[in-house]
């Protein structure tokens, strides 16, 4: 059995009936995704539209793909004829892009609402008071191309345990208040999305029926294994997405193992973000031969 077989079965044993597992398999090589799926695994997540794309040719096709990421309005049309859950919609735009784009493919698409809980100004999503809001206004019940299924948040990345098990339950509550105000007569309204490899047992208990474990399975993810080549700054005006930034780097780094190069760009930092810290605007995963 290898390694990611042995992971998989480990983390399985974790869950309870009723909490389904959704293999984060961003940045992974198709190969380990295969293994996963010998082992009987069926669920993956990515978070990277391109990235999905090429995957998607490359497994077999009853893996149902869950879209984890910050999603643009843009890309939805290349997601919107097979995707099975999109979790992240964090904005009413998005929800009505994901409908016009389902319907234009004569399908309904399941999603969840992002809340945006954790103390971090990274994160996105809807407030709680945002999201009643929205379905208070009841635009949602004319968009007949998608389905809300439940809610999706993230904690905050911190060792403070109760801090993330009281954001988890921040969102379960919320969950409940607005099952029984609005989803009281629709059993699809059922699914909790909350839980990484580093906290999925609080979200467990925390009534998390969708965990998204990556890591624990799959171990440290590719991109990882890269190292810093050299900085390439031979172009002195940064890309139109960055223009904004106070400052900026083009970084070139290289596959230990196949020596392979990829370009990193780098914002310090992103003013519209208020954040003094680096922030990664975009990583080319495409390897250039």
């Amino acid at each position: 059995m290898s390694n990611v077989a042995q992971n998989l079965k480990k983390v399985l044993a974790d869950l309870p009936e009723g909490v389904r597992l959704v293999a984060v398999s961003k940045f992974h090589p198709v190969e380990m995704l295969r293994e996963a799926y010998d082992a009987g695994q069926r669920i993956f997540g990515e978070s990277h539209v391109q990235e999905l794309m090429q995957k998607v040719g490359q497994m077999p096709k009853d893996v149902e793909w869950h879209f984890i990421g910050h999603l643009q309005t843009n890309k939805v049309k290349y997601l919107a004829p097979f995707i099975s859950m999109i979790h992240a919609v964090d904005t009413v735009k998005l929800l009505r892009e994901v409908n016009k784009q389902a319907e234009r493919c004569g399908r309904v698409i399941d999603v969840l609402l992002e809340l945006h809980i954790a103390e971090e100004e990274t994160k996105y999503g809807f407030s709680p008071d945002a999201c009643r809001q929205f379905l208070e206004s009841g635009e949602w019940r004319e968009l007949h191309h998608v389905r809300i299924r439940g809610l999706m948040m993230m904690a905050s990345f911190v060792d403070d345990r109760e801090q993330i098990r009281s954001e988890m339950q921040l969102a379960a509550d919320l969950f409940d208040e607005l099952k029984q105000k609005y989803f009281a007569d629709e059993p699809s309204f059922s699914e909790r999305s909350w839980g990484m490899s580093h906290d999925y047992p609080i979200a467990i208990e925390t009534g998390a029926t969708l965990v998204r474990v990556g890591t624990t399975i799959f171990g440290e993810r590719a991109y990882l294994t890269c190292r810093i080549r050299k900085q390439a700054l031979e172009n002195k005006e940064p890309p139109p997405v960055l223009r904004n930034s106070k400052s900026w780097g083009r970084f070139m780094f290289e596959d230990v193992g196949t020596r392979r190069v990829a370009f990193l760009d780098i914002a310090f930092p992103l003013q519209q973000r208020g954040t003094s810290r680096p922030y990664i605007y975009y990583f080319t995963t495409n390897f250039l031969p």
